[in-house]
């Protein structure tokens, strides 16, 4: 007989529910009139159905794929199961307050160890603020340099954009902050001893991207400005992005002796032509911008740790953005700041190469065991990194389907 023809196909099991029915002990005392109950064990929200799995679930489904809590609702009561989004809302937020929040804290403690980190900010509503329909509040984020194999991915809420909030949170950190223009940064150096603040050079060429934009004809763009600054930048880029596998020192001295005489003829370039466009035009506020920016946008010669651009930043925004797109806003400043704590733990997991549900599940289970704990050592074994986290935390590409 031959070998066996093999081939493969891949079956879906849907989500599916269970009802543990749990019995406890009770015993009459002796004298008739006590009552004695077996040791029952910790409940993730006493009194509540809610389990590690469920609530993990829940924050899979809202916070990693974007699903709004009506949606969910619906979704399990096709799976003939009733849970009111007020409730999942309810155990979301006490979830994050009294558990996630703990390791939150310790991975804000260990951002400031690292020697690069980058920052950003964008909107979100949130309807009882106690201001007008319709008025702005802030989603901050810091994470670690994109060099680091261990990253960190912090979101902050805020009711506005104000400097003193990357202020109060970075307070501890000594460092390079990659950041855009915004001006918030540069006076938060200015105060902020040992804070060098770094600029992104994928806003200085998004400027120009845009000048070009307006051009429909594609021989026309080749003899702009803005056609000739994107060249020069990509030219910058693609330098730097060859100096990827290098260590920061490597990369640092090689930068000084190749990219640098690029960095300087770009600028000299800019200076020279500035006077040639319109102030107000798409072409002339990019090269306002960069020449605003000079000083921020040559930071990354000096340090080879530090990024040519703030785009990992915005590639970890992009999460929220979906998210927000759908849910529209949130309810409650409370709901906000438990979703700031909720996105950092996820987007962190993320960034870690981590299965996000199986991840949130574990934490929910181990971290309810040291509630009373006044040590927080415990935490060093659920950091994404941690050896000891479970196999099933970690993703594996052992298998790939075809």
């Amino acid at each position: 007989r031959l070998p066996d023809e093999v081939y493969k196909r891949l079956e879906f099991h849907p989500a599916s529910f269970e009802v543990k029915e749990h019995h406890v002990a009770v015993y009459a005392g002796m004298d008739d009139e006590t009552v004695v109950k077996a040791q029952r064990p910790k409940d993730l929200l006493r009194g509540s159905i809610v389990t590690p799995s469920l609530e993990a679930a829940i924050i899979n489904g809202k916070y990693v794929n974007s699903l709004p809590l009506y949606r969910m609702e619906q979704e399990f009561k096709r799976n003939d199961v009733n849970l009111n989004r007020q409730n999942m809302a309810n155990w979301t937020i006490e979830c994050a307050d009294r558990y996630l929040a703990v390791l939150y804290d310790y991975l804000h403690k260990l951002l400031y160890q690292y020697h690069v980190l980058q920052a950003d900010e964008t909107t979100v509503e949130v309807s009882k603020d106690g201001r007008a329909a319709g008025s702005k509040s802030y989603m901050w984020i810091y994470r670690t340099g994109k060099s680091y194999e261990e990253a960190i991915v912090l979101y902050e809420y805020q009711k506005d954009r104000k400097e003193d909030h990357p202020e109060e949170f970075l307070k501890d950190f000594q460092g390079v902050c990659v950041t855009d223009g915004y001006q918030a940064y540069h006076s938060l150096e200015e105060k902020t001893p040992g804070l060098t603040i770094a600029g992104c050079w994928a806003h200085a060429r998004r400027k120009y991207a845009d000048a070009q934009k307006a051009i429909k004809d594609e021989k026309e763009r080749k003899g702009t400005l803005a056609y000739d600054a994107l060249k020069q930048i990509g030219a910058i880029y693609k330098l730097d992005n060859d100096l990827a596998e290098l260590t920061p020192a490597q990369r640092q001295h090689r930068r000084q002796l190749e990219l640098k005489p690029l960095v300087d003829a770009y600028f000299v370039w800019v200076k020279k032509h500035q006077s040639e466009v319109l102030p107000k035009s798409q072409t002339g506020k990019a090269f306002a911008y960069s020449v605003n920016q000079e000083r921020y946008l040559r930071v990354f010669l000096e340090d080879g740790e530090v990024p040519l651009d703030n785009n990992a930043t915005e590639s970890t925004l992009r999460g929220f953005c979906i998210g927000r797109h759908n849910w529209k806003l949130i309810d409650t400043i409370c709901g906000a700041r438990s979703s700031a704590i909720i996105y950092s733990i996820t987007e962190t997991a993320k960034a870690n190469d981590l299965k996000v549900y199986e991840y949130v599940e574990y934490l929910l289970t181990e971290i309810p065991k040291h509630e009373d704990d006044t040590n927080r050592d415990f935490l060093e074994d659920l950091l994404p990194w941690s050896p000891n986290l479970p196999e099933q935390c970690r993703k594996s590409n052992k298998y790939e389907v075809k």
